[in-house]
């Protein structure tokens, strides 16, 4: 017999944020069934067939079966790619890439249950053209920024703006250099820099500096928001709080009631019911928006505040309120 109401978190093995909800999930005796779409298709294996309106079937591993028809909802949270022979040729692999993305991933989107978020809305989120335009057609306050690969119209940009920039990738870069985990987080710009002929490489994104007395997170589940005060006391954790944790004390916060509404139709417009809000909060109060991450963590939030971020994340997945 199928368990009735399962959640389907697709996440990967070591994925501590997943952990919280699922550790949240077993508390509550709802029945969750972990997976990674790496899995798919030598460790995980699919069997669905339409009948009358809907999709009926199994999802398997060597040691559980998943109903397709119990699934209550999905908490889609930043699975691997598909795993395939390590000996398949790379044009068998692209196909196979395509086909496991348009027929697994289809199914699961074809099926009727809630997403926490959709996975397509999630991808199209991440960029940040796109949240910047929705978030200020939602009443944010969004800086001035420019997107170029030409080294004089940054310059231009600079003189027009009169004050600091910042540069910022447009995705988290982390690697290693030299055998040394390093990254790129938001830096300072100095304008002398932006003749620089790499400029011309790729695409960067500039943005005026928004003068701040500390930074926000805001923690969008739903229509319930949890927003904590981030305040660091290092040079660089000033810049981008990502960049020293260690420098962090946090106090939990409301945000203005405009933010409030704008973060919701932000939301809204996506098509996303999580979002990982970061403002910088000026020396006269006003909240600045930066960015929104779809599938952003919460963890540490939630462990120095006591915000009942997991509690939220598990209501929306069991069904419970928005």
């Amino acid at each position: 017999m199928p368990e009735a109401g399962t959640v389907l978190v697709l996440a990967g093995r070591f994925d501590p944020t997943a952990d919280l909800a699922i550790e949240e999930l077993n508390r509550r005796a709802v029945p969750v069934f972990r997976a990674d779409v790496a899995e798919f298709p030598l460790r995980l294996v699919l069997d669905a067939s339409l009948n009358g309106s809907g999709w009926h079937g199994t999802l398997s591993t060597d040691q559980r079966t998943l109903h397709l028809q119990a699934v209550r909802s999905i908490y889609y949270r930043r699975p691997s790619r598909p795993q395939f022979p390590k000996d398949m040729s790379p044009e068998a692999r692209k196909v196979a890439e395509r086909e496991a993305r348009l027929g697994f991933g289809g199914l699961l989107a074809a099926l009727p249950c809630r997403w926490l978020s959709p996975p397509g809305k999630a991808a199209d989120a991440e960029y940040k053209p796109l949240q910047l335009r929705v978030a200020a057609e939602a009443g944010l306050s969004v800086p001035r920024t420019l997107i170029t690969n030409d080294p004089h119209a940054a310059k231009d940009f600079a003189e027009s703006v009169g004050g600091q920039l910042v540069y910022k990738p447009f995705y988290p870069v982390r690697g290693t250099v030299q055998g040394e985990m390093s990254a790129v987080y938001t830096t300072l710009v100095d304008p002398r820099d932006l003749s620089h002929p790499n400029i011309a490489t790729t695409a960067h994104l500039f943005q005026e500096w928004v003068p701040k007395v500390h930074e926000v997170r805001l923690t969008a589940v739903g229509s319930r928001m949890f927003a904590t005060e981030i305040h660091t006391d290092s040079e660089s954790g000033r810049v981008d709080w990502r960049s020293d944790y260690e420098s962090h004390t946090y106090k939990i916060c409301d945000p203005p009631p405009e933010v409030a509404a704008g973060v919701r139709q932000t939301l809204d417009r996506l098509g996303i019911f999580y979002g990982a809000f970061d403002f910088a909060v000026t020396p006269e109060g006003d909240w600045r928006f930066l960015e929104v991450n779809p599938s952003g963590q919460y963890g540490f939030v939630e462990q120095a505040t006591g915000l009942p971020i997991t509690a939220a994340i598990a209501d929306y997945l069991e069904g419970v309120g928005t």
